[in-house]
């Protein structure tokens, strides 16, 4: 990680999530001030971020829903830096995934890009997800996936994968936002999430190792 400048700002977006926990820890341990969004401050399943060494001091959670453009302005403002993690992740089949998870990943990465070009961010880092690229029948079996491998949207439809679709369209739309702005963008695919945990709920990977653990998945 570069070296900081004194006082440097930085946003998590989902900062009470696995990952985004993690990212929160470092950053606290690289001595930044850290902006994370979650969607209740109060609520106790963020409380494992309060006890991180240097929080009390230099964490800041800020109230944020993605699809509020204004609540992500607030807490990215005077951020040099962006780790937009936040995306829905479910568990089990959602009754209404345009809603649940579509709208959510895709306007939640134009507002959060939006806000950054406002704050004249200097990089963003998107963690979008292995699901935007190995969901693709009709890529090459023996050709490793790579940059150009997308996961098919229309094969995401047909097979209700909502999850990878959603993770396939948020990340176009940060690759085709950089191309129109000065955003320096970056994006990461994260496969399978395993390991300590910092918050109290299984994260999605760990409760897809516990199923297989138990017997509820065979083949």
């Amino acid at each position: 990680m570069a070296e900081k400048r004194d006082e440097e700002r930085v946003c998590v977006t989902g900062a009470g999530g696995y990952v985004a926990s993690w990212v929160v820890k470092l950053l606290l341990s690289k001595g930044f001030i850290v902006h994370g969004t979650v969607r209740d401050p109060c609520d106790e399943k963020n409380s494992h971020m309060k006890k991180l060494e240097k929080a009390s001091e230099n964490l800041k959670l800020f109230k944020a829903d993605l699809l509020e453009l204004e609540s992500l302005c607030a807490a990215i403002d005077g951020c040099t830096g962006v780790f937009h993690v936040a995306s829905p992740v479910p568990s089990a089949k959602v009754a209404n995934p345009e809603v649940e998870l579509l709208e959510p990943a895709v306007m939640g990465t134009r507002n959060v890009l939006k806000a950054c070009e406002k704050a004249k961010v200097k990089k963003v880092v998107v963690v979008s997800s292995v699901a935007a690229v190995n969901r693709n029948p009709n890529w090459p079996m023996d050709r490793p996936k790579d940059e150009e491998c997308w996961s098919d949207p229309e094969f995401c439809r047909t097979n209700q994968d909502f999850y990878s679709l959603a993770k396939t369209l948020a990340e176009s739309e940060a690759l085709e936002h950089a191309k129109k702005s000065d955003l320096n963008i970056v994006t990461i695919c994260p496969s399978m999430v395993i390991g300590p945990m910092l918050q109290s709920t299984l994260n999605a990977s760990s409760l897809l190792l516990l199923k297989y653990l138990k017997g509820f998945f065979s083949y």
